[in-house]
């Protein structure tokens, strides 16, 4: 039970950090996901911080694609 809380704690730190500096587009829905993804194999810290990299990499391409259409 110790090791869920620290890695609860762990998780909700490491989202912080890097919400921060990737803006927060797709990052929290991404590591919501890759968290529990994560989680289930035993990674959950690992799972939302490839979750928050993927999230703002979908996020900025569709906001990229987006823009192309505009114009």
């Amino acid at each position: 039970m110790k090791k869920q809380w620290i890695a609860a704690l762990s998780a909700a730190g490491l989202l912080l950090v890097v919400s921060a500096q990737a803006e927060a587009k797709g990052c929290l829905k991404g590591a919501v996901a890759g968290g529990v993804a994560g989680h289930l194999v035993h990674h959950g810290v690992a799972g939302a911080a490839a979750g928050c990299a993927v999230g703002h990499h979908m996020a900025a391409k569709k906001q990229k694609e987006a823009e192309q259409k505009q114009q």
